[in-house]
């Protein structure tokens, strides 16, 4: 959540009022209307609601065309009727488990299908939660980690060990500001090369008997490619071998959970692994559910210490949480179990497909202009990150952001962390709903601007801030 200091940008006068318009009066337009609602405090009186809206409709215009954003992962198209049943679950506070059991029965009925989407030992038992996003999601996981290695080490912590946690220099930020927010040293696998991810064997190198547990990402947000679960696995199965460290893995699973189940079916990445203690993902993005909602699932009972665990005697009924959250709506545990039964396996599968073969023929088709190296293709998260061509000199991929920018396309441009901060690039993100017609708007709107673009004595050198996880 965004910290807000004050109000930038120049004010009309100490109220900041906003402008009128006589039609927002909807008792008489040509009588005008007489008062101006200010910006930045309070009203004296109230206003109708219909002014009220007409208010902040205009203001939200601005924000541009969600459909058009390629930068973000999160879905940003639903049915009418998915949109219709969060509507009528918004006033239901899904923390009220005893006041709204049929939500809290389809948020368990939704674990449990994960937990056989992803091979549970035993599915219809498996433990898992709802959560507002992937990030409270990981932050479960990683305080579970940490509970269960402090059990472990009851005498030398917290006294005189620190815990720590191995990932990937990729992971997503929500995994730094765990470990700065639950005091664990973060240890980082650099990128090297054309690796962009985590190095099974430097991962493993990096354990001692401090280490919490090693988090492996399915689907880079950098450049949507898989990191080797599988293998991560088996590295950290030598070390067990070699020194007794048993080290446990979690899958953030964000977006990939949602596509390699029906996508990529043989690739061994959840909880087939013995040392995947838990996984996971966001239902907001290739769940197919309107933000916000994430999903946390543990392989079985044992790995989530039960302390954890509260039990509130809340409204009557004696409730189980585990969660950073308390009271938020029902709508989204609502629209995922609807999208769940409304399109099933197949329908996943179809949908998950037709976003991967958009992302591939949309990246061998930038490839084609000749400007554009790719890092990816699109062929494992429906996601490419490409780069501006050895030899071409006269615009940069900040360039390239800013111009589509103007077109309306919001396409995130952004250099890489270590050891890979030399490389800059751009990524493209396909979801539901943008559809090969909207691809091909795409790549004749960047058609259109390379010419202007190769015409350039050298790239601006302005550089654009752009959201990329």
């Amino acid at each position: 959540m965004a910290l807000h200091k004050g109000t930038p940008g120049p004010r009309r006068d100490e109220r900041s009022e906003f402008s009128t318009n006589p039609v927002y009066d909807e008792a008489n337009p040509v009588s005008g209307m007489t008062g101006k609602p200010p910006r930045h405090c309070l009203p004296d009186g109230p206003m109708a609601p219909t002014t009220a809206y007409q208010f902040v409709h205009d203001e939200l215009m601005l924000d541009g065309n969600a459909r058009q954003n390629l930068a973000t992962f999160v879905t940003t198209w639903m049915e009418p009727q998915a949109g219709k049943l969060m509507s009528d679950c918004l006033a239901k506070n899904m923390i009220d488990k005893d006041e709204y059991p049929r939500t809290a029965e389809l948020e368990r009925r939704c674990v449990a299908m994960l937990g056989h989407l992803w091979h549970a030992p035993d599915p219809d038992a498996v433990v898992g939660c709802s959560t507002t996003g992937s990030s409270e999601a990981c932050m479960l996981a990683g305080m579970a980690f940490k509970r269960r290695w402090a059990k472990r080490n009851p005498v030398s912590y917290p006294a005189t060990a620190r815990p720590n946690l191995v990932m990937g220099t990729n992971v997503q930020v929500c995994w730094e500001k765990f470990c700065d927010f639950w005091e664990v040293e973060a240890r980082q696998v650099p990128m090297e090369g054309n690796r962009f991810h985590l190095d099974p064997q430097a991962a493993a190198e990096l354990c001692d008997e401090n280490t919490i547990g090693v988090v492996a990402v399915l689907g880079s947000t950098f450049d949507g490619s898989y990191e080797p679960v599988a293998e991560v696995c088996r590295a950290l199965d030598d070390l067990q071998e070699r020194t007794g460290l048993d080290i446990p893995v979690h899958v953030d699973g964000a977006s990939g959970a949602m596509i390699a189940p029906f996508l990529d079916p043989d690739l061994r990445w959840d909880f087939q692994l013995p040392r995947v203690a838990s996984i996971n993902t966001s239902g907001h993005k290739y769940g197919l559910v309107y933000p916000g909602v994430g999903w946390a699932l543990w392989r079985t009972a044992e790995v989530l210490p039960e302390d954890l665990v509260f039990r509130v005697d809340y409204l009557g009924g004696d409730m189980p949480t585990f969660s950073l959250n308390f009271s938020r709506p029902g709508s989204q545990v609502a629209a995922q179990y609807y999208t769940f039964v409304r399109l099933g396996r197949a329908g996943y599968r179809a949908v998950q497909q037709e976003a991967r073969d958009v992302a591939c023929s949309l990246a061998e088709r930038i490839e084609a202009f000749g400007d554009f190296t790719l890092l990816s293709r699109g062929d494992q998260l429906p996601v490419f990150a490409f780069t501006t061509a050895e030899g071409v000199g006269a615009f940069d991929v900040y360039d390239v952001s800013r111009r589509l920018r103007e077109r309306g396309w919001l396409v995130p441009a952004y250099a890489f962390p270590p050891n890979r901060q030399d490389l800059s690039v751009l990524r493209v993100v396909c979801r539901n709903g943008f559809s090969e017609d909207l691809a091909d708007l795409f790549l004749a709107d960047l058609g259109s601007l390379l010419p202007e673009l190769r015409s350039q004595p050298a790239p601006t050198g302005k550089t654009v801030t752009a959201f990329h996880h």
